[in-house]
């Protein structure tokens, strides 16, 4: 037989028992469609983080504190004596002759459920700052105005909020001007976030900014600050900035390196970070999904078993007929094939359209070798499962299989 008359009889085997043959294209499709998205959650999820990382700009140090502040209070001034980064320590960091630095931005955070008249949002992100947050990375304002210094200072209640929030809890409306309560303290909006990449289940627009010394006050307390973002002078000057950070913190704190009080990191410590961590999630997702398609060749492999025995008699004349071994073991292999190739292109269309719809908060991206990977090891899988029932097809003889029937 040629190879065009093995395709044509091998479709032909498919579509005898359609019933049979859908339940295991349905097995296959899953696994491939599983196989796809699962990858493409992980490539969106690497996406999505490392759009926020890359907000954060090309110039910005991030110190965080491993100390955290307690209850509210007046302020403290023994700051550097505990080992913990507070606004004092962060004040004395900005006024230093630092000559690859070029601002210094400390920060509070909390997270509380903020409420309007009609509506209210559990756990959103409380964001203590000063008005140098505005100017480092890529947030900024897209309606109304960031508060001010002076606002700053006075520990004003004003605060600026993220478009999520302003659409869930001023549906009608613009939220400027508007009054929201933070945990039981009231704040005026002044300013809405231009839209913000977020991170996986993390919506970077449910937040509320405010002055830190209106948080530290209500909320956090005046111990250590969670967070300095730190503006180097330009993209060339962020290792000797580090290092300038480095040595004047451990100044105002009184350690050494080896105390672990703060951690600093760039953008492009973190992208590697979370790149190393993204390539071991997307193989985990990978080799899960992966299972789901071994699964489906299982299910080939007992199909193509009953069709031998179903087709025994068929075997056997076309082996009286001069049927080769090789023709037989062929036309079984191509059905098995065959299956999991219709399975495999309908479980792409399926990944395709499920793409379409965030998974967990997630926005899929498809990687592009995932659809011909998955559509390669689907018609492997099949030739895989295959060869067993194609073998003992093969090896039948003609009188042992005319007397079977």
């Amino acid at each position: 037989m040629s190879v065009f008359e093995i395709l044509i009889s091998a479709f032909r085997g498919v579509t005898a028992n359609k019933l049979r043959s859908i339940l295991t294209l349905l097995g296959v499709m899953i696994g491939v469609a599983s196989v796809i998205l699962l990858l493409a959650v992980g490539n969106g999820s690497a996406q999505e983080v490392k759009n926020a990382i890359s907000g954060l700009g090309a110039n910005t140090i991030t110190v965080r504190a491993s100390g955290m502040g307690g209850g509210g209070g007046e302020e403290s001034t023994a700051a550097s004596t505990d080992k913990v980064i507070t606004t004092a320590v962060a004040d004395q960091l900005a006024a230093a002759d630092l000559g690859h630095v070029s601002s210094v931005t400390p920060q509070v955070s909390a997270s509380l459920t903020v409420s309007s008249a009609n509506a209210s949002s559990d756990s959103v992100s409380i964001i203590g700052t000063t008005t140098n947050y505005f100017e480092v990375g890529t947030t900024g304002v897209g309606t109304g105005e960031a508060f001010t210094d002076a606002e700053v200072t006075s520990s004003a209640k004003v605060a600026v909020i993220g478009q999520t929030l302003a659409t869930t809890l001023f549906p009608s409306g613009s939220a400027l001007g508007e009054s929201i309560t933070v945990d039981g303290t009231p704040f005026t909006v002044v300013g809405v976030l231009e839209n913000q990449s977020s991170t996986g289940a993390t919506d970077a627009n449910s937040v509320v900014i405010a002055p830190i010394t209106r948080i530290q006050k209500s909320f956090t307390g005046f111990g250590a600050v969670s967070t300095l973002s730190v503006e180097a002078t330009d993209s060339d000057s962020v290792d000797a900035a580090e290092g300038e950070i480095e040595i004047m913190l451990n100044q105002l704190l009184g350690q050494t390196e080896d105390d672990e009080s703060y951690s600093i990191s760039n953008q492009s410590s973190l992208l590697e970070t979370q790149e190393e961590s993204a390539d071991s999630f997307t193989v985990l997702l990978g080799v899960v999904a992966a299972i789901s398609l071994l699964v489906g060749g299982i299910g080939v492999t007992n199909v193509m078993l009953v069709s031998v025995t179903e087709r025994t008699k068929e075997i056997g004349i076309r082996k009286a007929l001069g049927a080769t071994r090789g023709a037989i073991l062929g036309q079984f292999l191509a059905e098995a094939a065959t299956l999991t190739l219709l399975g495999g292109l309908l479980g792409v269309v399926a990944a395709l359209i499920g793409a379409n719809y965030k998974i967990y908060g997630t926005q899929p991206v498809v990687l592009d070798y995932s659809i011909p990977l998955a559509l390669g090891v689907s018609v492997a899988i099949g030739v895989f499962f295959g060869v067993y029932p194609a073998a003992r097809a093969a090896a039948m003889r003609p009188i042992q299989a005319l007397r079977a029937v």
